[in-house]
């Protein structure tokens, strides 16, 4: 491990003090979440259940109601919200690293706990962060293909593989995409499991997410890819393969955390 970035003697930290995070230090943390996984298999099972139940109950939707083409993005923007679905694995980690058995009634009273606290707030920006998404989707398609409906999503789909506009609507929207994602990477992967492991606000945990980012770059947006990677490998069989992926994913953010931050 790096050696930890101190602070001036006397004086106390704005935020909590961080050490650089290396490739070495993303792989343990993925090893030590599928560890975590394997220690405490009901909890991962249950929370990766329902963050899959809920991305084929936005897709039903969409689907119902005759908007099929917003279904790609409308799971790609799932993917902001699921470090907030993982906040229960975070205090699965916290416990098993502490050399307790987690209970049910333990985790679920911290999860419920953090409604007094700041970990509220920082749902709501992921929340916001999906609202822009999908927004920035439909300015997108209204910009580049006008307000025209489609019959059904394969015309949607033939229309952006085959068509000029499609395929710059295609490539202009992945980028915008990609830098909303990084945005809000960067401010939350370490954030949650902050908010969740000590008494800090919001804004405090956000500035310390971007600056672990800021840190090591190159390890922290591997770590990011990676994630997005497997969520949408795990969607891929009927969003089955995220009761399985969420866990890990949950497990293996904590664990990146306490190696991007000092102790307290």
């Amino acid at each position: 491990m790096a050696d930890i970035i101190e602070h001036p003697t006397g004086i106390a930290p704005a935020v909590p003090a961080l050490r650089p995070v290396t490739y070495a230090d993303v792989k343990a943390s993925f090893q030590d979440g599928i560890a975590d996984f394997v220690r405490a298999p009901a909890f991962g099972l249950f929370f990766g259940a329902i963050y899959a139940l809920g991305g084929l109950l936005l897709l039903a939707c969409v689907f119902s109601l005759d908007l099929g083409y917003l279904g790609y993005p409308l799971f790609a923007g799932s993917v902001l919200i699921g470090p907030f679905v993982a906040a229960g694995l975070y205090e699965v980690s916290r416990e098993l690293e502490a050399g307790r058995t987690p209970t049910w009634r333990g985790v679920f009273s911290t999860v419920f706990d953090q409604r007094k606290r700041e970990l509220g707030w920082m749902a709501f920006v992921s929340i916001f962060a999906f609202i822009i998404w999908m927004y920035q989707v439909r300015l997108l398609l209204a910009l580049f293909l006008g307000f025209a409906s489609f019959a059904s999503l394969q015309e949607f789909v033939r229309v952006l593989t085959t068509t000029s506009d499609g395929l710059s609507f295609l490539a202009v929207g992945h980028v915008v995409g990609a830098a909303l994602a990084l945005g809000l990477f960067s401010i939350s992967v370490i954030s949650f499991p902050l908010l969740m492991d000590r008494d800090v606000d919001v804004v405090t945990a956000m500035i310390t997410s971007v600056q672990a980012v800021l840190l090591s770059p190159g390890p922290m947006i591997t770590f990011g890819a990676s994630v997005v990677a497997l969520i949408f490998i795990g969607a891929a069989p009927a969003f089955l393969g995220l009761i399985l992926v969420l866990p890990v994913l949950g497990h293996a953010t904590w664990h990146l955390y306490r190696r991007a931050t000092r102790p307290a």
